[in-house]
């Protein structure tokens, strides 16, 4: 990980990179760090009177607009929503995007996540580590000398039966950054999800009211988080700061990449408070503490 270091996110849908990760992505960016966002879908049904491709253009847009707030690159596949599968042509596809950008580190969903594109998305993922360090496979894009680290990443409270974190990531002087990225897509939160949960008729008329009551819808949920994760937070960073944190994010290292060591989590998050513990013996220990969270 010489000089910058090079973070590469996939989700399933536009907006999934950013309800996992972008808090983390806002850290990064403020730090100098390389950041991507992937979505290997369209998302082009996520609407309950729009789709196909007008659908699928304007969720591409919304996450470029989401993209820009923080300066990063937001690619979108041109895969219909709703049928990603962990097939070899997509597993390839995976791959390639990997040794295109050459990250140091890796995330996704969990492989038990409550959507099946997320699902897959987190099994192709997972399924390009080693793979991008093999020369023979997907020849012509070429192949990288070190496998990177992979994780599970998440920034709300997650259906996901397996989800257990070992770093927490306090995202409280970026949370603005957070909320401004999710409200980019207001397809998903004005419009379809609201339908879909039943409650359209609460969203309020107009921009400012709309961005107002999504603000603080967001808030609720993002904080719920480190409320579940409260114990784990004041084992990493103490008391005192553990208490604190209002938002955070949580990653879970996958054994599929390059082990964890104490210089990789200085190198790859050089901006976590300094804790109580080190982050490595966090990961390595007996999940007792994890266990009385959930």
């Amino acid at each position: 990980m010489a000089g910058k270091v090079r973070v590469l996110v996939f989700g399933a849908h536009p907006d999934d990179c950013e309800f996992m990760a972008g808090g983390l992505a806002a850290l990064c960016v403020k730090h100098g760090h390389a950041v991507k966002f992937v979505s290997m879908t369209n998302g082009d049904t996520g609407h309950f009177n729009q789709g196909g491709g007008a659908l699928a253009r304007r969720r591409a847009a919304e996450a470029q607009a989401s993209a820009k707030v923080l300066g990063i690159d937001y690619d979108v596949i041109d895969h219909h929503c709703g049928e990603l599968m962990p097939t070899l042509e997509n597993r390839k596809v995976v791959i390639r995007l990997i040794r295109l950008f050459k990250p140091d580190l890796v995330l996704t969903h969990t492989p038990d996540d409550y959507h099946p594109d997320h699902r897959y998305t987190s099994v192709l993922v997972q399924d390009s580590a080693y793979s991008v360090t093999v020369p023979m496979q997907v020849p012509l894009t070429p192949h990288l000398s070190h496998n990177p680290y992979y994780g599970y990443i998440f920034g709300t409270p997650t259906r996901s039966l397996s989800f257990r974190p070992d770093i927490l990531i306090p995202i409280d002087s970026v949370i603005d950054r957070k909320v401004k990225m999710l409200l980019c897509h207001e397809s998903q939160f004005v419009e379809w999800i609201p339908f879909n949960m039943n409650i359209l008729h609460k969203v309020p008329k107009g921009k400012a009211a709309q961005k107002k009551w999504l603000t603080r819808n967001h808030l609720e949920r993002l904080g719920r988080f480190a409320n579940v994760y409260r114990n784990l937070l004041v084992a990493q960073y103490g008391e005192a700061l553990g208490r604190k944190v209002k938002y955070a994010e949580g990653i879970q290292v996958s054994p599929f990449g390059s082990s964890v060591h104490a210089q990789a989590v200085q190198t790859l998050f050089p901006f976590l408070p300094k804790g109580t513990v080190t982050l490595p013996e966090l990961i390595s220990r007996d999940r007792t503490i994890l266990g009385k969270d959930k």
